[in-house]
């Protein structure tokens, strides 16, 4: 019986595995800097990246959705799902009123169909409340004035999408012998605000933009 022969590859000596360990690490950081860097963070010392269109992967075009802003034009959304889509910017506003016994006052926003407002008011004592709506002329067909909470309240809280195009707002009555503050704070996609008195004489209020509050808060001019 004949042994077979079992050839054995030479092992490498320590230093054939140091030039390969290093010519590798050559290699390895020969790609780092001219291709993996560009592409992938758009650093690019030698320009090789450049040259070999790889920057533009670490810096894709962006392309805007140009949003239609429209200054003065009616604030009615284009709903997208959820979203709702606005030409111009919401509006804040602020109203304090003082009511002496038995006076009433209404305060009320010009919105369009589907606009829409986050609101909150609180009353230093129980008031005769009504939240409603006017319609305006040519705003579809339904009653002249609308009303969607008609109870005493000393507070609310709560978001309002106006259902036709009109004016939308609050109705409060100080029913009793002591005087009583309302301060109501709103956000929302109205064009304007009125203030209308006892005596029936209407007040346009102005409204305050994100921008402008956020110059009074730093004190810009």
């Amino acid at each position: 019986m004949t042994t077979p022969t079992v050839s054995t590859a030479p092992v490498p000596s320590i230093a054939t595995l140091a030039k390969t360990t290093a010519i590798a690490l050559v290699v390895a950081g020969v790609i780092l800097i001219t291709l993996v860097l560009p592409a992938e963070y758009g650093i690019d010392p030698l320009g090789t990246g450049e040259r070999l269109g790889l920057t533009a992967l670490a810096n894709p075009p962006v392309a805007l959705v140009e949003m239609p802003k429209t200054e003065g034009a009616a604030l009615v959304p284009v709903m997208k799902g959820p979203i709702g889509e606005y030409p111009s910017g919401f509006k804040f506003d602020v109203f304090e009123i003082e009511l002496a016994p038995y006076e009433y006052v209404e305060y009320k926003y010009s919105m369009e169909q589907g606009a829409s407002m986050l609101f909150a008011w609180t009353a230093t004592g129980g008031l005769r409340h009504d939240m409603h709506a006017e319609r305006a002329k040519g705003a579809g067909d339904g009653p002249a004035e609308e009303s969607f909470d008609k109870q005493d309240r000393k507070q609310g809280t709560g978001s309002y999408a106006a259902p036709f195009t009109g004016i939308h707002g609050w109705y409060w009555e100080n029913p009793g012998g002591e005087p009583i503050k309302v301060r109501l704070t709103t956000a929302g996609f109205y064009s304007g605000a009125v203030e209308i008195k006892s005596d029936r004489s209407r007040h346009p209020h102005a409204l305050q933009s994100p921008e402008s509050l956020a110059a009074a808060a730093s004190g810009t001019p």
